[in-house]
């Protein structure tokens, strides 16, 4: 099994914020982890690598919603004027 930080899977720094949320899935989905001590000129410490089939579940594209499922009653047109139509 493939091991990736979120640096690797993102090809970016995550930050504090993305990277607990990332964590705090991880583990209550009792997704194992492991650790890779790093040391660059913007970081030194412990960064947690993560199965990399959990990485792209996290990070997948969301499904798109089906006009079915919007709430009824709501006027979704953005209520435009024939005036306001782009063509």
């Amino acid at each position: 099994m493939e091991y990736l930080s979120l640096y690797d899977y993102l090809k970016k720094p995550s930050g504090k914020e993305l990277g607990g949320e990332v964590a705090k899935a991880a583990h209550t989905a009792g997704i194992p982890h492991k650790e890779r001590e790093i040391s660059n000129p913007k970081y030194t410490g412990t960064v947690h690598l993560y199965p990399k089939e959990f990485l792209e579940f996290y990070f997948r594209e969301p499904e798109s919603i089906h006009m079915e499922d919007l709430p009824e009653g709501h006027d979704w047109t953005g209520n435009l004027d024939d005036d306001d139509l782009p063509f």
